[in-house]
């Protein structure tokens, strides 16, 4: 049967498994960056999500909201540049977006997108097309609202695919900030590292509420 929502302590042990996704993937995050950017992406999400699973690991979040929010808070204090700046933002924007939630479903799950994808914007100035991570995340979040009606199963497998394509798009795409934006056309062929970062994060989500 599929999830319709999941509780408190359900969220907590996904952004878990969300914190376990990406420091796993490590490695091709940095690959990923080191084809455009840096090179120093896959390291710095690493100790992001590192900090945030200790944040988790403590406890007493007395509602869902706080449980996001605190990390995107742990993402902004222990990453610094871009990077922390984008993905604190996006977890702290989403969550405050779904304060007063007893319970993670489908229409918080739209929620939480819109508002991260707002926040992100609003921070960074990229649109879709950009090479950011708004090219996954952008169709995520209209795909969420698409889908607010349906479990949360359901929801998530359709937002987890919207992200993947997204990040597969934004390889033909020239990017138009950071370091990716001085190679012009040979930054073409690859995806943008902030999108595949964002395209783990949602599969992630889509795994933990799989039977």
């Amino acid at each position: 049967m599929s999830k319709e929502s999941l509780n408190l302590e359900e969220v907590v042990e996904m952004l878990d498994g969300v914190c376990d996704k990406i420091i796993a993937s490590e490695p091709i995050l940095s690959e990923a960056d080191r084809n455009i950017g840096d090179g120093d992406h896959g390291l710095g999400m690493q100790r992001g999500m590192t900090a945030a699973k200790e944040k988790l690991a403590e406890g007493g979040f007395p509602s869902i909201d706080k449980a996001l929010m605190a990390v995107g808070m742990a993402m902004m204090s222990s990453m610094g540049g871009a990077s922390g700046a984008i993905f604190g933002t996006l977890f702290s924007n989403g969550g405050k977006a779904v304060a007063g939630c007893e319970n993670f479903d489908s229409k918080a799950l739209a929620a939480f997108l819109k508002a991260a994808c707002e926040g992100v914007q609003a921070r960074g100035k990229a649109e879709v097309g950009d090479k950011t991570v708004v090219d996954a995340l952008a169709p995520a979040a209209e795909k969420a609202a698409e889908t607010e009606a349906a479990p949360l199963e359901e929801a998530l497998d359709s937002v987890a695919e919207a992200a993947e394509s997204g990040k597969e798009a934004s390889k033909d795409m020239v990017a138009k900030f950071g370091r990716a934006k001085s190679l012009g056309d040979g930054a073409v062929g690859h995806p943008d590292a902030g999108a595949l970062s964002f395209s783990l994060i949602v599969q992630a989500m889509r795994d933990y509420v799989k039977p």
